[in-house]
């Protein structure tokens, strides 16, 4: 049972970083294009406008995915409560293989919006809809 807690706990770190990190990046994001923090992909950082897009994108996404995930990888584990350890282990970490493969996802809607508003030089697409609207 401690064993079962202790995966439990480690899977349900991701999705808390992914909540605690996208209402981060909601409220306080990188200001500066730099190779060190935010969400930095080719097309975020082609201009200033579309790395703060970006970055303020990237926060909502990943605060909804953490919501998401977070319930289903709590519910996922209750299948090998009071199962031996090398169950709950190989359980666990299939869970956490599928938690990281969520994670990853999350670039896709990102970079999808990015296309759509920016051009392949990060200037705003006339016509594109603000940051701020849904």
């Amino acid at each position: 049972m401690v064993f079962w807690i202790f995966m439990l706990l480690m899977n349900l770190l991701l999705p808390v970083l992914m909540i605690v990190f996208g209402k981060l990046f909601m409220i306080s994001s990188p200001g500066e294009i730099n190779n060190y923090y935010g969400y930095r992909t080719a097309r975020s950082k082609r201009s200033q406008e579309a790395w703060e897009f970006a970055q303020q994108y990237f926060g909502r996404v990943w605060w909804k995915a953490g919501w998401i995930l977070l319930p289903v990888i709590a519910v996922l584990m209750l299948p090998v409560l009071g199962r031996g350890t090398s169950v709950v282990g190989i359980w666990g970490g299939i869970e956490a293989m599928l938690g990281c493969a969520a994670m990853v996802l999350t670039i896709l809607p990102v970079e999808r919006e990015l296309k759509r508003r920016f051009d392949e030089n990060g200037k705003r697409i006339e016509g594109a809809r603000n940051p701020g609207n849904k």
